[in-house]
Parts: C-alpha cells; structure tokens; sequence
C-alpha cells in the first residue's frame, strides 16, 4: 500500500469517496467543476504542516483516503496529539484490510512524530465503523458533541 500526499489534482476523486455513503450523499456536492469551498479548504489543509490529507491510489484510482492533523495540548503535559478524521475507502475495496493499513499508517505517523495520543471520531449512527476502530485498540473513552454551524 502506499499512502501519499493529496494533490489538487485528487479533489474530485477524494470528494467523491466523501459522497459515496450515506451521510456523505446528503452532505457533499461531488460536482464537476467542484464547488471552490473544497479548493478553499484543501489550500488550508497543505498550507498548514500540522494537517496533512492523504491518499491511497491503485491502479491510477484514488482508493482510499484520510486527514492527519497534529493538535498542540497542554494537556499530558503538552503531549501533542493526532487527529485522524475523514476516514473513507471506496465501497468495492472494503473489506480486503486496506482501511486497517491506512489507520496503522496514521498511527505509525503519530507515534514517529511523538504523539501521546491518537483520536477520531466517528459518527454514532456507524456501528460497523466503531467495530472496526475496536478492533484496531481505539476505545470509546469520551462522548462526543457537535454543534453545527452552517
């Protein structure tokens, strides 16, 4: 497997992963030519060095996908933390091991950067997905909130 670093070129593919699921179809707009809130954001994402979103490609086809970002934190003694979140791998490939290669490439991430932690959250409504992170050693220690905006 090899995970590499998003390109502009890659938006319509990896927001077309987003879109293929069924919270993603109401929320994402997988359009040609992309609404520029997507360019907007990925600018934000590969200026900043502490978030990074990446990618795997098979076969010349963007298969798999996520966001890292690094979070300072007072807390743990200013143990900075990893962020995994937008966690998709297109429905044809689940199932085969990729998405447990790509979370373990994200903690390897962590754990080279000397992270104290890695966190993610996932939506309630997705008990396969919490079985999943389960399996992998993540526990769900805290209740997550959110407050939509927008």
């Amino acid at each position: 497997m090899i995970v590499r670093d998003a390109e502009e070129r890659d938006l319509p593919a990896v927001v077309a992963l987003y879109a293929d699921d069924e919270l993603g179809a109401t929320r994402e707009q997988a359009t040609d030519p992309l609404p520029v809130e997507y360019r907007r954001a990925f600018a934000a994402i590969t200026d900043d060095p502490r978030h990074r979103l990446v990618l795997v490609e098979q076969d010349g086809r963007v298969v798999a996908t996520l966001q890292l970002s690094f979070l300072p934190h007072l807390v743990r003694r200013g143990g900075e933390r990893a962020q995994i979140e937008a966690v998709r791998v297109a429905a044809d490939q689940r199932g085969n091991g990729l998405g447990r290669q790509l979370i373990g490439w994200a903690v390897d991430q962590a754990r080279e950067r000397g992270c104290v932690l890695v966190q993610l959250t996932t939506d309630a409504t997705r008990p396969d997905a919490h079985r999943f992170y389960e399996s992998l050693g993540f526990r769900a220690s805290h209740v997550g909130m959110k407050l939509t905006l927008g």
